[in-house]
């Protein structure tokens, strides 16, 4: 991957340790590993890894603090129980497009105990008679599978939530800006009305001095 190359190229202007969030979608493993991801990542909290040709994760470093790990579309087919060993606070986890076949493999993610989520999808799991209902019997911790709940209601995108929570924000100040509706339409009204009575007594007292004037000459 030339992200990874660069990186150990220049590893004397880059600390590892500060590194949060890591995207390698697309590079190329080599015999089940990613040159240049390890150890040294101690604050990853996200890291991507899509499509990258894993067959294993026999050589996955320890991330301790990782939070969200995206390993999809590769070729993995077990070795689950690495994650929990070497990603023990795992809350989201993405396997699909995989190579996973049978609940044997799955249930080694039942040491993830902090695993909210995960994600099967395109996995030949997913065949299996009544695959929701076992996964959700087996890995009790989790909430979602494959963006469900087992009531069918979608995961929450914290994304959506907070575009949502933005556009509630505006419209509260354009109805601050508008104020409360018919406030000024009826002000206007009053205002026009008495504009109307102004302009009349004006014309009236004009026509009267006028015919006072006339009748005086």
């Amino acid at each position: 991957c030339g992200f990874l190359m660069l990186v150990n190229l220049t590893s004397d202007l880059l600390s590892y340790s500060k590194v949060t969030e890591l995207v390698l979608d697309n590079c190329r493993s080599s015999n089940g590993e990613i040159e240049g991801l390890n150890d040294s990542f101690k604050e990853l909290e996200f890291l991507s890894m899509a499509n990258v040709e894993l067959t294993s994760l026999a050589k996955l470093p320890t991330l301790s603090k990782l939070r969200k790990l995206e390993l999809s579309d590769n070729i993995i087919s077990g070795g689950l129980e690495v994650l929990a060993e070497r990603c023990p606070n795992l809350t989201y986890l993405n396997l699909s497009g995989n190579k996973i076949k049978d609940l044997g493999t799955v249930e080694a993610l039942q040491n993830l105990k902090n695993l909210k989520s995960l994600d099967l999808f395109n996995c030949e799991i997913t065949n299996l008679e009544d695959y929701r209902d076992s996964i959700f019997e087996l890995l009790q911790q989790i909430t979602y599978l494959d963006g469900f709940d087992q009531e069918d209601n979608e995961a929450p995108d914290s994304e959506d939530d907070d575009d949502e929570e933005g556009d509630e924000d505006d419209d509260d100040e354009d109805e601050d800006e508008a104020g409360p509706p018919g406030e000024y339409e009826e002000e206007d009204d009053e205002d026009d009305g008495g504009s109307d009575l102004g302009e009349g007594e004006e014309e009236e007292e004009v026509g009267l001095s006028y015919l006072m004037k006339e009748e005086i000459q």
